[in-house]
């Protein structure tokens, strides 16, 4: 009989992933409480409660991988991954300690907000590609969809302690020193980085240079009907159900009248859904369609059951669920996909699958935001419902083509 234990974290076993992810869990964290430390800047400091400019933040932080989307999934197919990762890494720790100066010395403006985001999405569109497909470098095919689950722990670790030491810090030392820690976390990545025994990566094939490099890859997902549902699934979902900021902080502040301690715990509280989550789909063999159906419905219910949820506590819970799904659901595509997909052309797939799921948000994030302005946070949590429900329907509809079962294992 196998160890759960081992099962779950068989990729650790790899050298160079141990220390990507060591490295990166203490940048995730830096990454964390700059989200949270951001957020709350927008909504208390700059405006007063203003969704819509949060939306707009978010907006200029997800656009770019959408407009940049011919260039980073090929970037990614033909340039040094691990190269190209450090670079991508070291200049968003830049970004981060400049905005962390401004606010420290109080000069900063909204606008210097909406610019940060913009050029901090325009490296991380870049650097998405590259992060998911390196994944496949250092463990191999075999352990990909376990290393996909493992990187979302790490992530999802890091967000119930990033928040939560965001809100003490500014409680207790203010904003800026929240962008600043961030800024110098990067530096755990590139040092992990700088250790990696590059005769253990498994390089894959380089893409050639073409001109017409990007609508290949286009053409190549079209010509796939499970990637084709699979993205417009993520369009759904992440256009209007991934706008936890707005969702989070409006509840916070508006319904439930919280500090920035109250506001960074429920992210926290998120976290700890999104962390289980996680560690189911690495104790999975492999992610299947039925997944993302499962995922994108109990995503809607939980959105639903927050909608409604009558106190602080209630909607701690409702976050927890919509976590646990959202991580199921992402990680399903992400794992689906790579494996449906030649190593050549994963680079070009994934920077589409991020473009779909991530630069929706520059449409649905001010729209979400309005609803929360004019109709109150409540209503906007009921479109990300939608999105979840229309989502399963999508699934189901594949399944049924296929005369699987809906609930397959």
């Amino acid at each position: 009989m196998k160890n759960p234990a081992a099962t779950t974290f068989r990729s650790l076993k790899t050298f160079n992933f141990r220390l990507w992810t060591m490295g990166g869990l203490v940048s995730n964290i830096g990454t964390w409480m700059q989200r949270v430390a951001q957020d709350w800047l927008v909504l208390t400091r700059l405006t007063h409660h203003d969704a819509s400019a949060l939306g707009i933040v978010m907006g200029l932080q997800f656009a770019p991988q959408l407009l940049f989307l011919p260039w980073t999934g090929s970037a990614a197919d033909r340039l040094n991954q691990r190269k190209l990762l450090m670079l991508t890494q070291a200049t968003m720790g830049v970004l981060a300690l400049c905005l962390g100066f401004l606010t420290i010395t109080g000069v900063v403006r909204l606008w210097h907000v909406y610019v940060f985001a913009f050029l901090s999405g325009s490296v991380a569109a870049l650097d998405a590609p590259v992060r998911q497909t390196f994944v496949a470098e250092m463990v191999g095919d075999e352990d990909l969809s376990n290393a996909v689950a493992l990187n979302s722990t790490s992530f999802n670790t890091a967000q119930m302690i990033g928040p939560a030491v965001a809100g003490l810090l500014i409680a207790s030392v203010g904003l800026g020193w929240a962008f600043l820690l961030n800024g110098l976390s990067f530096a755990a990545v590139l040092i992990s980085m700088s250790f990696f025994r590059l005769s253990e990566l498994r390089t894959s094939a380089r893409a050639h240079r073409t001109a017409s490099g990007f609508r290949e890859g286009l053409r190549y997902v079209w010509s796939k009907p499970d990637l084709r549902a699979i993205l417009i699934m993520l369009f759904l979902i992440g256009t209007f159900g991934l706008n936890f900021p707005i969702f989070i902080s409006t509840m916070a502040v508006t319904v439930f009248h919280s500090d920035a301690r109250g506001f960074g715990l429920l992210s926290s509280i998120m976290a700890m859904g999104t962390l289980s989550g996680a560690l189911f789909a690495a104790s999975r063999q492999r992610a299947k369609f039925s997944s993302l159906l499962a995922g994108a419905a109990v995503f809607g219910l939980g959105c639903t059951l927050a909608a409604l949820a009558p106190t602080y506590l209630a909607f701690g819970a409702a976050l927890m669920l919509i976590g646990a799904a959202g991580v199921i659901f992402t990680n399903a595509t992400n794992s689906i996909m790579q494996l449906s997909t030649e190593p050549a052309m994963r680079g070009r797939v994934m920077a589409l699958r991020i473009a779909i799921a991530l630069g929706g948000t520059p449409i649905g994030a001010p729209i979400v935001g309005w609803v929360a302005n004019h109709f109150g946070p409540r209503w906007s949590l009921a479109v990300g419902a939608a999105s979840g429900f229309i989502a399963a329907l999508v699934a189901a509809y594949v399944l049924l083509r296929r005369k699987e079962p809906l609930l397959a294992s």
